[in-house]
């Protein structure tokens, strides 16, 4: 056995010939048997199984991104909620100063002429537009109050429900 001449290599046959790796010397048959097994024995995706990857991460994305998306209207109606009332105490602090109401919010921005005990500005003119850049409303007197500050949520327009509702100070 220890003998390499009278062993018969992989596919050699008695005469001498062989095909593929009896040609090869014995260490480097083995070893390209090996490289070939291993080549064959890696197999890449399916087509499908590619495709269902894709399918569920488009869905984890997009239940991702209607959470961030509407998170972010619920963030715009609460800082609505706070300007509104913001404003309404700045209207109020107007009204202690000079003893009347502004005739419009622009009057919390610009000292009006003739307005005594003036001690603005109030506000900001950045203010007076609500998260969804439209200019507050601004009505004196108010619907059983002295004055109403209104934002009109997402539509811009008055009624509405969940983040297109009205939004009123208090």
């Amino acid at each position: 056995m220890g003998n390499r001449r009278g062993q018969m290599r992989a596919g050699a046959t008695r005469d001498g010939g062989g095909v593929g790796m009896a040609r090869l010397r014995p260490e480097r048959a083995g070893r390209a048997a090996r490289i070939r097994g291993a080549a064959t024995a890696q197999g890449g995706f399916s087509l499908i199984e590619i495709i269902l990857v894709v399918v569920l991460i488009g869905g984890i994305v997009a239940f991702a991104a209607t959470r961030i998306l509407g998170g972010g209207d619920r963030a715009r109606v609460n800082l609505a909620r706070a300007q509104v009332q913001t404003m309404a105490d700045k209207v109020s602090q107007f009204e202690m100063d000079t003893g009347t109401l502004p005739a419009s919010l622009d009057q919390l921005v610009t000292q009006p002429g003739g307005a005594t005990g003036w001690l603005g500005p109030y506000a900001k003119a950045a203010e007076l537009n609500d998260p969804w850049n439209t200019p507050l409303e601004y009505r004196a007197p108010g619907d059983g109050r002295p004055f109403d500050i209104i934002s009109y949520g997402a539509d811009r327009k008055p009624g509405g429900d969940s983040v297109n509702a009205d939004i009123r100070n208090d």
